[in-house]
């Protein structure tokens, strides 16, 4: 139990490390003056092009990955600890002591934690459903609701396990604080499926 406790805390600590922030350094751009301020992958592809971007999204994705797999496939750990492993990478992603408990949205790390969990199950089901939410719905957080909705539809009908609704649930609170800006603001389609012109995109320097 102690082992994955400290598992639970290096999960955690991996979550944490700001690795998009230090690899926009190394691009020589500082990501939290660009785009909305986040401290995520997005921001490295605004900031500092496709390359460095995707650098920074497989590296944010990993970060989580990484602990959760080890410890379903490597250590074989099936019991209720796996949800706080699981939900762990994401919270420090979120609140990451590094930036001051001011860290990003955690869609990479959410992302990388259910390749942990299921290898690539689950995101095959959370990507498609993002990228249609991004392309039809104004507002990030509608669009990752919608995925959310469709993975936790995808696990009620084929994988029904308490343990993987339990982080579901988890990363679905969390996403709804993280994204809660674009949240307070009913859904409504992209301008370019109304004829309407766009509104000034509010910015969102807390996440």
């Amino acid at each position: 139990m102690t082992f994955k406790l400290l598992w639970i805390i290096l999960s955690f600590t991996a979550g944490a490390l700001p690795l998009a922030v230090w690899i926009g350094r190394l691009a020589g751009v500082d990501i939290r003056t660009a785009g909305d301020g986040n401290p995520g992958a997005t921001n490295v592809f605004r900031a500092a092009g496709v390359r460095w971007g995707l650098i920074a999204l497989l590296a944010e994705v990993a970060k989580a990955a990484a602990p959760v797999g080890l410890a379903i496939q490597l250590f074989g750990w099936q019991d209720w600890t796996i949800v706080p492993i699981a939900l762990a990478p994401a919270l420090g992603h979120a609140f990451s002591p590094l930036l001051g408990g001011r860290g990003g949205k955690a869609l990479a790390a959410i992302l990388g934690a259910w390749i942990g969990l299921t290898l690539f199950e689950l995101p095959l089901v959370i990507l498609p459903a993002l990228l249609l939410g991004y392309a039809f719905l104004a507002g990030d957080g509608w669009a990752v609701l919608l995925a959310a909705s469709a993975a936790g539809l995808y696990l009620l009908r084929f994988r029904p396990e308490p343990l993987l609704l339990a982080v579901l649930a988890g990363q679905v609170a969390l996403i709804l604080w993280t994204h809660r800006r674009d949240l307070a603001r009913p859904p409504a389609l992209r301008a370019r499926w109304t004829n309407k012109r766009p509104s000034p995109p509010a910015g969102d320097p807390e996440n």
